[in-house]
Order: C-alpha cells, then structure tokens, then sequence
C-alpha cells in the first residue's frame, strides 16, 4: 500500500510526516536493523518509545526546533529509514543538525541518499535554512560516505560531543550550506 501524500519524492522514495500508526512497521523495522545501528544509532524500538519520539518531530518547528521525515519506498509504502532535522536555530544562524537511519532490508540501495537528496531541497527550500550539519563518529565510514557524497565538507573533531550508548563520544563535524548544495 503507498502513502499518497509525499512532501518530497524521487525516483524511488517519498519523503512524509511521522504518524503514530507508523508505530508498529517503525519499531520492528528498528529492531531488525539493531546490528547495522550499533553502536551509532538508536531509534526507537518499541511503541512506548516511538511515539514521544514520534510526535516530538510532528510538532511545529516552531515549537520544537525540529522536524523529521520518515523515508517510504514509493513501489510498496514502506518505510525505509527516516532522516531529522534537529536544533533548528533560527535568526542570523539558520541551521540544523541532522539525524537520520536506513534500515537493514533498504541498507546499500541507495535510498537513503535519494532521500537525504530529498530532505537538502526542502531544508533550503520551504525551511529557508542555510546550513544543515552532521555529527559522525568517526568510524562511521556508511554516514561520512553518505554526507559526503551530498556535498558536505569536514569542519572538524568535537572530543566528548555526544552521549551514546553509554559514553561521550567524539564526533567529525560535517556541514553544507545552500549555495555549495545548490
């Protein structure tokens, strides 16, 4: 069954909102890809978990300072992995941090960079943003090859950036403006 309104689509996948009906296919979707995730990644992995996390990225930006995108597959609906846009600073700033996963049964088929393609236009676009960032451990080599591949530039090592899986964690700063996007 397809969705049949995508906020953004490419050839292959369409870009819409979280919904709380999504809990189910999100969360066993989460626990099928635990292997590829750690130790980067932790999405949520059962219903108590996915909805606090799901209406957190419906909220107005303008209340949270972020929004998210579940990532659908255009032939059959189904989610394929999700991309956020977290920190939405506002003002002289006009940036945002993302977050984003593939899951396992989508990992490698080019997906989620058709999608991070997808989410670039419409941060630059309807979200008037200049810059979007992505904090990467730096033995990620799937995540620096994706920001890399869409134009992201290295602007740094942030030691201790981010707690995950127990622990401060370094973190490559990696960033993209529109103008190099466009």
């Amino acid at each position: 069954m397809t969705f049949s309104t995508y906020l953004a689509e490419g050839p292959r996948v369409g870009l819409r909102p979280y919904r709380l009906a999504d809990g189910a296919e999100f969360t066993a979707r989460a626990r099928e890809s635990r292997e590829l995730h750690r130790p980067w990644l932790f999405p949520p992995a059962t219903i108590d978990e996915y909805e606090p996390y799901a209406v957190r990225l419906t909220a107005a930006e303008a209340d949270g300072g972020r929004t998210g995108f579940l990532v659908c597959e255009l032939a059959t609906g189904a989610i394929a992995g999700f991309v956020n846009i977290n920190n939405i600073v506002r003002g002289a700033f006009q940036c945002g941090a993302l977050g984003y996963g593939a899951f396992a049964h989508a990992a490698g088929r080019g997906l989620l960079g058709e999608a991070l393609d997808l989410v670039l236009g419409h941060a630059f676009g309807e979200l008037g943003l200049h810059r979007l960032e992505a904090n990467i451990q730096p033995g990620n080599a799937a995540s620096i090859a994706l920001v890399k591949g869409r134009g992201f530039r290295l602007e740094g090592l942030s030691p201790d950036f981010l707690y995950v899986d127990g622990a401060w964690r370094d973190h490559e700063r990696w960033a993209v403006t529109a103008a190099a996007a466009a």
